[in-house]
C-alpha cells in the first residue's frame, strides 16, 4: 500500500501515522531503532500491512493485469493506483472528509520532522506541503508522480507511462481494490489492538 492507504489503516495517532510512513524509509529491527515507542509500533504495522498486501489474492490479481514489460514494477503501480482509487472512494471507507484527514495527517509530518531520516523528511515534506495525498485523485497528478519515479530509477525502466495501464483496464483494477479495501481494513483493525490510541 501507498502513503494515503497507511495512513488511513493505522490508528488515529500523530506519532503511529509518522510510522506508518516511516516504514518504506527505515529497515532493520524495530526493537532496536532509537524512536519513541508510537513510531516503532506504525512501522511494525506498516510492514505487517505490506506483508498482508503483498500475497493477497486480489493485490496479486492487480499486478497481473500489469503488461510484461512492466510486470518487474507491478507492486510499485498498484500501490499508487489504489491510493488513487482510495482518493476517489474515500467515503466509502472513512467518516472523515479526506479534506480534514490528510490536514491533520499533514499536520503530523510537519510537527515531527526532527523523528525523521534526512530522505524520508524531504519527501514526506514535499508530500505534506504539496498535496499529494489529495493530488492522487487526478490521472494526470498520478502520470506526473510514477514518471518522477521513474527518473529516479535506472535509465531506460519502463515505469514512464505506467497509468496508461490502469486507463485500459480502470474497472478491473477499481473492482479489485474495491474487494480488498475491507478486507485489508478488518486486517489492520485487528493488528492494531493494543497499539498506543488517542487520548
Amino acid at each position: 500500500m501507498n502513503y494515503l492507504a497507511h495512513l488511513r489503516l493505522g490508528p488515529d495517532h500523530p506519532q503511529l501515522a509518522l510510522g506508518g510512513l516511516l516504514g518504506d524509509f527505515i529497515k532493520g529491527p524495530v526493537a532496536s531503532m532509537t524512536l519513541p515507542e508510537p513510531v516503532r509500533q506504525g512501522i511494525w504495522l506498516h510492514r505487517r500491512i505490506d506483508a498482508f498486501t503483498d500475497r493477497h489474492p486480489l493485490v496479486l490479481r492487480s499486478k497481473a493485469r500489469v503488461s510484461d514489460q512492466r510486470r518487474r514494477y507491478a507492486g510499485i503501480m498498484v500501490d499508487m493506483f489504489y491510493d488513487h482509487l482510495l482518493v476517489l472512494h474515500w467515503e466509502r471507507f472513512s467518516d472523515q472528509s479526506l479534506a480534514s484527514f490528510t490536514a491533520r495527517m499533514y499536520q503530523a509530518v510537519l510537527d515531527q520532522q526532527t523523528l525523521m531520516p534526512d530522505r524520508a523528511r524531504q519527501v514526506l515534506v514535499r508530500m505534506a506541503t504539496e498535496d499529494w495525498l489529495g493530488s492522487y485523485a487526478r490521472l494526470d497528478n498520478l502520470h506526473l508522480a510514477l514518471n518522477n519515479m521513474a527518473r529516479r530509477l535506472r535509465p531506460g525502466n519502463p515505469l514512464v507511462g505506467a497509468v496508461e495501464e490502469l486507463e485500459g483496464d480502470y474497472r478491473s483494477f477499481e473492482q479489485d481494490f474495491l474487494q480488498f479495501m475491507p478486507e485489508v481494513i478488518t486486517f489492520a483493525t485487528a493488528e492494531s489492538r493494543g497499539l498506543i490510541t488517542p487520548a
